[in-house]
């Protein structure tokens, strides 16, 4: 510990002893300033880093409940897509399901209603979790993008990277025994890798701890029906995770 280390902690230590609550350390020529209480750091030698107490978690980042998430951040604005929104689309179901269902981003239709997989695919979507005895109301849906992109282009990644942690602070509060990844860019995004859907299906990954299986898109069912049987597969694993958990 340094020489000037040690005076300071000196300093501070006389200064507590003869002023009790508060400490005064001089400002300017004539005049002393009294400073509130804390406590001394303990100093530590060079070749060891400072911990630093955490900082205080501020506005979303502290909700506590997921209705209180959505009230801090449904007038988000922190990237374009704020501004050509018709609604922000948070996310929909049981607050504490055991399984999340992850997509891409939302479409027109549920950028008009402002709840997730209302469409076409949404309807898909149903009937896929319904065959495995999983109502719709028992799981958490959501994009990770909360912004329908004009004309439903593939997200960008500074989008992403500035909705994921509203995802991550989802997760956090529902607290998922397992997430449905649907459809390719959601998977790639969340995994970080571009990997082919082929690669991905079929094996266990992981989403901030979260055991993770990736599926097609509904939408990408739609138009390719032959998928079907694979997205079957991966739905009747997600059922049986679920039955032996």
């Amino acid at each position: 510990m340094s020489s000037i280390q040690n005076d300071i902690i000196r300093y501070l230590r006389q200064q507590r002893e003869t002023y009790g609550a508060n400490t005064y350390v001089v400002s300017g020529q004539h005049s002393a300033v009294a400073l509130p209480e804390e406590p001394v750091a303990q100093m530590q030698t060079s070749n060891e880093e400072i911990e630093m107490p955490p900082k205080p978690l501020k506005g979303w980042q502290a909700a506590g409940t997921i209705m209180e998430l959505n009230d801090q951040i449904c007038n988000c604005l922190e990237c374009p897509l704020g501004s050509t929104r018709t609604s922000f689309v948070f996310g929909s179901g049981d607050p504490n399901a055991d399984v999340m269902v992850i997509g891409e981003a939302p479409g027109a239709d549920e950028d008009a209603t402002g709840e997730p997989f209302v469409g076409r695919a949404g309807k898909l979507l149903t009937k896929i979790l319904e065959a495995i005895d999983l109502p719709r109301e028992k799981v958490f849906i959501c994009n990770i993008l909360k912004c329908r992109p004009p004309n439903n282009r593939k997200p960008s990644t500074a989008e992403t990277d500035t909705c994921e942690p509203y995802l991550w602070k989802q997760i956090e509060l529902v607290k998922p025994k397992y997430i449905l990844a649907l459809g390719l860019t959601a998977a790639n995004t969340l995994l970080r890798t571009k990997s082919s859907m082929k690669d991905l299906r079929g094996d266990m990954h992981d989403y901030q701890g979260i055991p993770t299986i990736v599926t097609y898109h509904p939408a990408a069912l739609l138009r390719n029906p032959n998928w079907k049987k694979d997205t079957w597969e991966d739905v009747q694993k997600l059922q049986t995770l679920l039955e032996n958990s």
